[in-house]
Protein backbone atom coordinates (compact mmCIF):
# COMPACT_ATOMS: atom_id res chain seq x y z
CA UNK A 1 0.00 0.00 0.00
CA UNK A 2 1.32 3.28 -1.15
CA UNK A 3 0.36 6.94 0.02
CA UNK A 4 1.19 10.69 -0.44
CA UNK A 5 -2.02 12.44 1.22
CA UNK A 6 0.67 13.77 3.69
CA UNK A 7 2.69 16.03 0.80
CA UNK A 8 0.94 19.53 0.11
CA UNK A 9 1.74 22.93 -1.45
CA UNK A 10 1.46 26.30 -0.60
CA UNK A 11 1.88 29.59 -2.27
CA UNK A 12 4.42 31.78 -1.37
CA UNK A 13 2.52 35.51 -0.46
CA UNK A 14 5.70 37.43 0.65
CA UNK A 15 9.43 36.86 1.32
CA UNK A 16 10.49 39.11 4.08
CA UNK A 17 14.41 40.11 4.70
CA UNK A 18 14.96 39.70 8.42
CA UNK A 19 18.52 40.19 8.37
CA UNK A 20 21.15 39.67 5.83
CA UNK A 21 21.10 36.20 6.66
CA UNK A 22 17.29 35.32 7.20
CA UNK A 23 14.40 35.49 5.50
CA UNK A 24 10.67 35.35 6.54
CA UNK A 25 8.82 33.41 4.45
CA UNK A 26 4.87 33.91 4.30
CA UNK A 27 2.45 30.90 3.11
CA UNK A 28 -1.17 31.17 2.13
CA UNK A 29 -3.06 28.01 3.18
CA UNK A 30 -5.67 27.70 0.93
CA UNK A 31 -9.38 26.83 2.28
CA UNK A 32 -9.27 22.99 1.71
CA UNK A 33 -6.19 22.44 3.45
CA UNK A 34 -6.58 24.32 6.75
CA UNK A 35 -7.50 21.52 8.98
CA UNK A 36 -4.25 20.35 7.69
CA UNK A 37 -2.22 23.26 8.52
CA UNK A 38 -3.73 23.89 12.37
CA UNK A 39 -0.84 24.00 14.40
CA UNK A 40 0.40 24.32 17.84
CA UNK A 41 2.85 27.46 19.05
CA UNK A 42 6.55 25.81 18.77
CA UNK A 43 5.88 23.31 16.11
CA UNK A 44 7.60 23.35 12.49
CA UNK A 45 7.06 22.63 8.88
CA UNK A 46 9.21 20.42 7.14
CA UNK A 47 10.12 21.89 3.75
CA UNK A 48 11.08 20.06 0.18
CA UNK A 49 14.06 22.02 -1.13
CA UNK A 50 14.92 21.32 -4.97
CA UNK A 51 18.67 19.66 -5.32
CA UNK A 52 18.95 19.77 -9.13
CA UNK A 53 16.36 18.20 -11.78
CA UNK A 54 15.30 15.02 -10.36
CA UNK A 55 16.44 15.45 -6.42
CA UNK A 56 15.43 17.17 -3.07
CA UNK A 57 16.62 17.87 0.38
CA UNK A 58 14.08 18.04 3.32
CA UNK A 59 14.57 20.33 6.18
CA UNK A 60 12.46 21.36 9.07
CA UNK A 61 11.90 24.93 10.32
CA UNK A 62 10.26 26.41 12.88
CA UNK A 63 7.03 28.29 12.55
CA UNK A 64 7.29 32.46 13.95
CA UNK A 65 3.56 32.78 13.55
CA UNK A 66 1.27 32.04 16.07
CA UNK A 67 -1.94 30.10 15.59
CA UNK A 68 -3.71 33.33 18.23
CA UNK A 69 -2.55 36.31 15.82
CA UNK A 70 -1.35 35.25 12.10
CA UNK A 71 -3.93 34.19 9.61
CA UNK A 72 -0.63 33.01 7.29
CA UNK A 73 2.14 30.34 7.73
CA UNK A 74 5.51 32.24 8.38
CA UNK A 75 8.25 29.81 8.76
CA UNK A 76 11.89 32.19 9.16
CA UNK A 77 14.99 30.86 7.76
CA UNK A 78 18.60 31.41 8.68
CA UNK A 79 21.80 31.10 6.26
CA UNK A 80 24.18 27.78 7.45
CA UNK A 81 27.57 28.67 6.12
CA UNK A 82 27.87 25.43 3.76
CA UNK A 83 24.09 24.64 3.78
CA UNK A 84 22.73 24.31 0.68
CA UNK A 85 18.85 24.10 1.52
CA UNK A 86 18.77 27.41 3.68
CA UNK A 87 21.27 29.60 1.07
CA UNK A 88 18.90 27.89 -1.66
CA UNK A 89 15.56 29.05 -0.08
CA UNK A 90 17.23 32.55 0.97
CA UNK A 91 18.69 33.41 -2.53
CA UNK A 92 15.73 31.63 -4.77
CA UNK A 93 12.74 32.19 -3.22
CA UNK A 94 9.90 34.88 -4.13
CA UNK A 95 6.18 36.08 -4.08
CA UNK A 96 4.27 33.36 -6.16
CA UNK A 97 6.25 30.27 -6.00
CA UNK A 98 5.24 27.46 -4.70
CA UNK A 99 6.85 25.22 -1.61
CA UNK A 100 6.09 21.40 -1.28
CA UNK A 101 5.65 21.44 2.85
CA UNK A 102 4.49 18.14 5.10
CA UNK A 103 2.01 19.71 8.07
CA UNK A 104 3.33 21.41 10.89
CA UNK A 105 4.35 19.01 13.32
CA UNK A 106 6.32 18.98 16.60
CA UNK A 107 6.69 18.54 20.51
CA UNK A 108 8.16 21.57 21.62
CA UNK A 109 5.04 23.14 22.63
CA UNK A 110 3.78 24.92 26.07
CA UNK A 111 2.44 22.84 28.15
CA UNK A 112 0.27 26.21 29.09
CA UNK A 113 -0.39 29.45 28.07
CA UNK A 114 -0.99 30.52 31.35
CA UNK A 115 2.18 29.25 33.40
CA UNK A 116 4.81 31.72 33.20
CA UNK A 117 7.52 31.39 30.65
CA UNK A 118 11.31 31.71 30.54
CA UNK A 119 12.23 31.49 26.71
CA UNK A 120 16.31 31.38 25.98
CA UNK A 121 17.01 31.58 22.38
CA UNK A 122 19.96 32.18 20.23
CA UNK A 123 20.06 33.46 16.33
CA UNK A 124 17.49 31.57 14.49
CA UNK A 125 16.43 29.69 17.59
CA UNK A 126 14.32 32.56 17.87
CA UNK A 127 11.99 31.30 15.63
CA UNK A 128 9.75 29.37 17.34
CA UNK A 129 9.89 31.17 20.98
CA UNK A 130 8.84 34.09 18.99
CA UNK A 131 6.00 31.54 18.75
CA UNK A 132 5.35 30.37 22.13
CA UNK A 133 5.63 34.27 23.08
CA UNK A 134 2.94 35.53 20.76
CA UNK A 135 0.53 32.82 21.65
CA UNK A 136 1.16 33.07 25.32
CA UNK A 137 0.28 36.64 25.49
CA UNK A 138 -2.54 36.67 23.63
CA UNK A 139 -3.94 33.55 24.21
CA UNK A 140 -3.13 32.79 27.61
CA UNK A 141 -2.10 34.85 30.96
CA UNK A 142 1.64 33.84 31.55
CA UNK A 143 4.26 36.36 32.12
CA UNK A 144 6.93 35.93 29.60
CA UNK A 145 11.08 36.85 29.80
CA UNK A 146 12.76 36.44 26.70
CA UNK A 147 16.58 35.91 26.92
CA UNK A 148 17.89 36.31 23.55
CA UNK A 149 21.91 36.08 22.41
CA UNK A 150 23.10 36.63 19.65
CA UNK A 151 26.77 38.08 17.65
CA UNK A 152 25.83 41.34 17.02
CA UNK A 153 23.13 44.11 17.02
CA UNK A 154 23.07 43.35 13.33
CA UNK A 155 22.43 39.10 13.85
CA UNK A 156 18.92 40.73 15.86
CA UNK A 157 16.05 38.24 13.91
CA UNK A 158 12.50 39.84 14.53
CA UNK A 159 13.81 43.17 16.13
CA UNK A 160 10.98 45.69 15.63
CA UNK A 161 8.49 42.80 16.19
CA UNK A 162 9.95 42.44 19.49
CA UNK A 163 9.65 46.06 20.31
CA UNK A 164 6.39 46.25 19.07
CA UNK A 165 5.20 43.60 21.77
CA UNK A 166 6.93 45.14 24.53
CA UNK A 167 4.72 48.08 23.96
CA UNK A 168 1.60 45.78 24.05
CA UNK A 169 2.41 44.07 26.31
CA UNK A 170 5.03 46.16 28.67
CA UNK A 171 3.64 44.16 32.14
CA UNK A 172 4.04 40.75 30.76
CA UNK A 173 6.67 40.48 28.08
CA UNK A 174 10.72 41.13 28.97
CA UNK A 175 13.06 40.65 26.44
CA UNK A 176 16.78 40.60 27.80
CA UNK A 177 19.20 40.77 24.60
CA UNK A 178 22.38 39.29 25.19
CA UNK A 179 25.54 40.67 22.04
CA UNK A 180 28.49 38.60 22.10
CA UNK A 181 30.56 41.97 20.67
CA UNK A 182 29.66 43.85 23.48
CA UNK A 183 29.93 40.96 26.67
CA UNK A 184 31.57 38.33 25.04
CA UNK A 185 30.41 35.11 24.40
CA UNK A 186 28.02 33.47 27.08
CA UNK A 187 29.11 31.99 30.13
CA UNK A 188 27.43 28.87 32.03
CA UNK A 189 28.09 31.47 35.00
CA UNK A 190 26.34 34.16 33.37
CA UNK A 191 23.53 32.51 32.42
CA UNK A 192 22.98 31.06 35.72
CA UNK A 193 22.68 34.39 37.37
CA UNK A 194 20.44 35.71 34.95
CA UNK A 195 18.17 32.52 35.05
CA UNK A 196 18.20 32.01 38.27
CA UNK A 197 14.76 34.22 39.48
CA UNK A 198 13.04 32.10 37.23
CA UNK A 199 13.00 28.72 38.51
CA UNK A 200 9.42 28.09 38.37
CA UNK A 201 8.66 29.23 35.22
CA UNK A 202 8.81 26.85 32.26
CA UNK A 203 11.65 27.33 30.17
CA UNK A 204 11.78 26.49 26.88
CA UNK A 205 15.24 26.44 25.11
CA UNK A 206 16.14 26.84 21.33
CA UNK A 207 19.41 27.62 19.51
CA UNK A 208 22.83 26.17 18.42
CA UNK A 209 24.21 22.77 20.08
CA UNK A 210 27.43 24.77 22.11
CA UNK A 211 24.67 27.19 23.33
CA UNK A 212 21.97 24.54 24.15
CA UNK A 213 24.84 23.12 26.00
CA UNK A 214 26.07 25.87 27.83
CA UNK A 215 22.00 27.12 28.57
CA UNK A 216 21.21 23.68 30.04
CA UNK A 217 24.33 23.57 32.42
CA UNK A 218 23.49 27.07 33.22
CA UNK A 219 19.93 25.70 33.95
CA UNK A 220 21.08 23.29 36.46
CA UNK A 221 23.46 25.61 38.34
CA UNK A 222 20.80 27.80 39.10
CA UNK A 223 18.75 24.77 40.30
CA UNK A 224 15.95 24.66 37.93
CA UNK A 225 14.20 21.96 37.79
CA UNK A 226 14.87 19.64 34.62
CA UNK A 227 11.04 19.14 34.05
CA UNK A 228 10.47 22.66 33.41
CA UNK A 229 13.56 22.48 30.91
CA UNK A 230 11.83 21.66 27.30
CA UNK A 231 14.59 21.66 24.15
CA UNK A 232 14.34 21.24 20.65
CA UNK A 233 16.89 19.66 18.71
CA UNK A 234 16.36 19.09 14.67
CA UNK A 235 18.24 15.89 13.31
CA UNK A 236 19.14 16.06 9.62
CA UNK A 237 16.81 13.70 8.05
CA UNK A 238 18.44 10.88 6.04
CA UNK A 239 15.53 9.62 3.56
CA UNK A 240 12.97 11.74 1.49
CA UNK A 241 10.13 11.97 3.75
CA UNK A 242 8.23 13.60 0.95
CA UNK A 243 8.45 10.17 -1.08
CA UNK A 244 5.73 7.31 -1.59
CA UNK A 245 4.97 6.04 2.15
CA UNK A 246 5.10 1.88 0.58
CA UNK A 247 3.67 0.13 3.60
CA UNK A 248 4.29 -3.37 3.39
CA UNK A 249 1.61 -5.99 3.63
CA UNK A 250 1.53 -7.87 7.02
CA UNK A 251 -1.60 -9.70 8.84
CA UNK A 252 -3.23 -9.47 11.77
CA UNK A 253 -2.66 -12.67 13.74
CA UNK A 254 -3.68 -14.35 16.89
CA UNK A 255 -0.84 -12.96 18.75
CA UNK A 256 -1.67 -9.23 17.72
CA UNK A 257 -2.21 -7.17 20.57
CA UNK A 258 -4.88 -4.78 20.50
CA UNK A 259 -4.59 -0.67 20.57
CA UNK A 260 -7.48 2.22 21.61
CA UNK A 261 -6.09 5.19 19.59
CA UNK A 262 -7.13 8.49 19.95
CA UNK A 263 -7.18 10.77 17.26
CA UNK A 264 -8.28 14.41 16.22
CA UNK A 265 -11.28 13.59 18.43
CA UNK A 266 -11.95 9.98 17.34
CA UNK A 267 -11.07 6.46 18.65
CA UNK A 268 -10.05 3.66 17.09
CA UNK A 269 -9.79 0.31 18.45
CA UNK A 270 -7.62 -1.93 16.36
CA UNK A 271 -5.57 -5.15 16.11
CA UNK A 272 -1.78 -4.02 16.27
CA UNK A 273 0.66 -7.59 15.03
CA UNK A 274 4.24 -7.43 17.26
CA UNK A 275 6.45 -6.81 14.20
CA UNK A 276 4.35 -3.49 12.69
CA UNK A 277 5.01 0.11 13.57
CA UNK A 278 2.18 1.69 15.20
CA UNK A 279 2.20 4.60 12.76
CA UNK A 280 2.20 1.59 9.88
CA UNK A 281 -0.99 0.05 11.36
CA UNK A 282 -2.49 3.54 11.64
CA UNK A 283 -1.77 4.24 7.98
CA UNK A 284 -2.89 0.80 6.29
CA UNK A 285 -6.65 1.44 8.04
CA UNK A 286 -6.61 5.11 6.27
CA UNK A 287 -6.07 6.82 9.58
CA UNK A 288 -4.56 9.97 8.96
CA UNK A 289 -1.41 10.37 11.77
CA UNK A 290 1.03 12.87 12.08
CA UNK A 291 4.55 11.56 10.83
CA UNK A 292 7.36 13.26 9.01
CA UNK A 293 10.36 11.30 8.40
CA UNK A 294 9.69 7.72 9.64
CA UNK A 295 12.93 7.42 10.63
CA UNK A 296 12.59 8.46 14.99
CA UNK A 297 14.45 11.65 14.17
CA UNK A 298 12.06 14.76 14.09
CA UNK A 299 8.95 13.91 16.97
CA UNK A 300 6.42 14.78 14.43
CA UNK A 301 4.76 11.13 15.31
CA UNK A 302 4.91 11.55 18.86
CA UNK A 303 2.05 10.19 20.86
CA UNK A 304 1.28 9.83 24.43
CA UNK A 305 1.26 6.25 25.88
CA UNK A 306 -1.74 5.99 28.23
CA UNK A 307 -1.60 2.42 29.54
CA UNK A 308 -0.07 -0.99 28.09
CA UNK A 309 3.67 -1.40 27.06
CA UNK A 310 5.52 -0.64 24.16
CA UNK A 311 9.02 -0.71 22.64
CA UNK A 312 10.99 1.38 20.25
CA UNK A 313 13.00 0.25 17.83
CA UNK A 314 14.86 3.58 17.42
CA UNK A 315 14.62 6.88 19.19
CA UNK A 316 16.95 9.98 18.35
CA UNK A 317 14.64 12.64 19.85
CA UNK A 318 12.86 11.99 22.55
CA UNK A 319 14.88 12.85 26.12
CA UNK A 320 14.38 11.33 29.22
CA UNK A 321 11.72 13.92 30.80
CA UNK A 322 9.66 13.08 27.87
CA UNK A 323 10.42 9.32 28.13
CA UNK A 324 9.09 9.48 31.72
CA UNK A 325 6.11 11.69 30.45
CA UNK A 326 5.09 8.49 28.96
CA UNK A 327 5.68 10.03 24.88
CA UNK A 328 6.69 7.63 22.33
CA UNK A 329 7.24 7.58 18.76
CA UNK A 330 4.67 5.97 16.52
CA UNK A 331 6.91 5.41 13.53
CA UNK A 332 8.99 3.27 15.79
CA UNK A 333 6.75 1.51 18.56
CA UNK A 334 6.01 -2.05 18.80
CA UNK A 335 3.66 -3.76 21.42
CA UNK A 336 4.38 -5.51 24.34
CA UNK A 337 1.60 -6.05 26.25
CA UNK A 338 -1.90 -7.30 25.05
CA UNK A 339 -3.47 -4.13 25.24
CA UNK A 340 -2.45 -0.12 24.69
CA UNK A 341 -3.76 2.84 24.85
CA UNK A 342 -2.73 5.72 22.88
CA UNK A 343 -3.34 9.32 22.82
CA UNK A 344 -2.09 11.90 20.06
CA UNK A 345 -2.39 15.68 22.01
CA UNK A 346 -3.67 17.05 18.32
Amino acid sequence: MATNTHVQTLQVLEVVAETADAVSVILGVPDSLVRKFRYLPGQFLTVRVPNGEDSSVARCYSLSSSPHLDDNLIITVKRVPGGYASNWLCDNLRAGDLLTVLSPSGKFVPRSLHQDLLLVGAGSGATPLLSIAKSALIGGTATVYFYYANKTHDDVIFGSELEEILLEFPDRFTVFHRLDDHEGMPTVEGMAHAFRPFGKFDVYLCGPAKFMSAAQAAMRAAQVPLEHVHTEVFQSLAGDPFADIVIPPFEEGADSAEVTVELAGQTHTLAWPREVALLDVLLSKGIDAPYSCREGACSACACTLRSGEVQMRKNDTLVEADLAAGLTLACQAVPISDQIEIEFDQ
